[in-house]
């Protein structure tokens, strides 16, 4: 835990993780400013019982230190849920908290196993194959029936293309299902004129040969 003087320069950063302070620090403009736009766990200490405020948790003054590391470790774990919660998929966000799919202003509600689906196929860049959904999501065995897979896939599918207009969300193709095109990528190479001249008197010593009849 580190002291701060009772102004905050602009180019003030936080190499902390939590920032604990007190509610005087707020009657500066600038200073409220800066907070604001720190992008870290603030905990707001104060002597009020107003919990109007916009930081992650309210401190009231009088208290112990029991108290301050309750608020603080309970700040913590707040933040890290949050965070593991939402995920970015495409241009959409999922909210794992709320089951909400959303994109600008609009969203719809998944289920758990569509909420499972979608970080199976994020997780992976190949296409997946109906047995592969089953054993990982449902944990069937290879040999279970697909239908239960082809059937929560259509649904999703049509939730996603009824509300957002997009029928190219989840794709498919003769190995499974994926979020992505598979594209073939050939690497570019820029050979130095060295080497090019070394493949070249390779390819002349082999047809010198050929033509001698040695190899």
């Amino acid at each position: 835990m580190s002291k701060a003087n009772n102004n905050l320069d602009k180019n003030f950063k936080v190499n902390y993780d939590i920032l604990l302070f007190h509610e005087e620090f707020l009657e500066n403009k600038n200073n409220k400013n800066i907070i604001d736009n720190l992008v870290i766990i603030k905990i707001l200490a104060s002597s009020s019982s107003s919990k109007n405020h916009t930081y992650d948790a309210l401190l009231k003054f009088p208290t112990s230190i029991n108290e301050i590391n309750f608020i603080i470790e309970k700040s913590a774990i707040k933040k890290k849920f949050i965070e593991n919660a939402s995920i970015k998929i495409k241009n959409y966000s999922l909210d794992k908290n709320e089951k909400k799919l959303s994109k600008s202003n609009n969203f719809i509600i998944l289920t758990e196993k569509e909420i499972q689906l979608l970080e199976l196929f994020l997780n992976n860049t190949l296409s997946i194959s109906k047995k592969e959904i089953l054993s990982k999501v449902w944990h069937y065995s290879s040999d279970a029936d697909t239908h239960t897979v082809e059937t929560h896939i259509y649904r999703l599918r049509k939730k996603i293309n009824d509300k957002f207009s997009d029928d190219q969300f989840i794709l498919n193709d003769k190995n499974g299902y994926s979020l992505w095109k598979r594209e073939t990528k050939w690497p570019k190479i820029f050979l130095l004129a060295s080497i090019e001249k070394e493949l070249l008197n390779q390819k002349k010593e082999k047809e010198v040969l050929k033509e001698k009849k040695i190899i």
